[in-house]
């Protein structure tokens, strides 16, 4: 989850210690493109401060001139991370999991707000946005096709180098225990709580969240 910025890593790499010139000029231009008041409210809304977010901006701004990223971008732009496999598909959630208003692009307070949960969230809120993550269709449950969706197009991402050894239904095996252990009162979906609580009880689950935490 921690390593979305995976997908932007050259905006923590400007922050990089700089120099003190170059942070000044980074400061000014970023303070120039962006509206001081709407820094502040970002601020009161996120853990960060708005040092941070200013040089945020400034790199995001960098990668992206339009100020806004589409589907299309985001994909070339994460797929630059796992040249072994086949990154398509989850980015494709992944974008659908930042553009929280499901309007079609990420705009800089989206993608700074899901980092601030992704960097330096609660384990809560980092569960939550990760259910939402799983949440395919925003039904408010998690169903069995859903996590295997997401769980096949991080397998998949990864590609064969990174996993060896693993089988071809490896996967669907890790669905199904992980489905079973959650699905608490066998109904056929996984809802919030339920993932919140699966997750937080069992060690094997965590484990194995913060091992995708590389690709989340």
């Amino acid at each position: 989850m921690g390593a979305v910025m995976g997908t932007f890593s050259s905006l923590q790499t400007k922050q990089r210690r700089p120099s003190k010139d170059k942070i000044e000029d980074e400061l000014e231009m970023a303070t120039v493109c962006y509206r001081p008041e709407g820094l502040e409210q970002l601020e009161a809304q996120t853990n960060f401060s708005k040092r941070e977010l200013q040089v945020l901006y400034r790199g995001f701004k960098n990668e992206c001139p339009s100020g806004v990223v589409n589907e299309d971008t985001f994909k070339q732009i994460y797929s630059q991370f796992f040249p072994h496999g086949d990154a398509s598909m989850y980015a494709h959630y992944l974008f659908n999991a930042f553009d929280a208003a499901q309007s079609g692009s990420v705009k800089f307070e989206d993608f700074v707000a899901a980092l601030s949960i992704l960097l330096r969230g609660t384990i809560h809120e980092k569960l939550r946005w990760t259910f939402n993550l799983y949440d395919l269709n925003k039904d408010g449950y998690i169903n069995k096709e859903e996590m295997m969706d997401i769980v096949k197009a991080i397998y998949d991402m990864m590609g064969k180098y990174t996993y060896p050894v693993l089988k071809d239904d490896a996967p669907k095996q890790h669905v199904d225990l992980f489905f079973q252990k959650m699905d608490k009162n066998k109904d056929g979906v996984v809802t919030l709580d339920e993932f919140i609580d699966s997750c937080q009880e069992d060690d094997n689950i965590m484990r194995s969240l913060q091992l995708f935490e590389n690709v989340m």
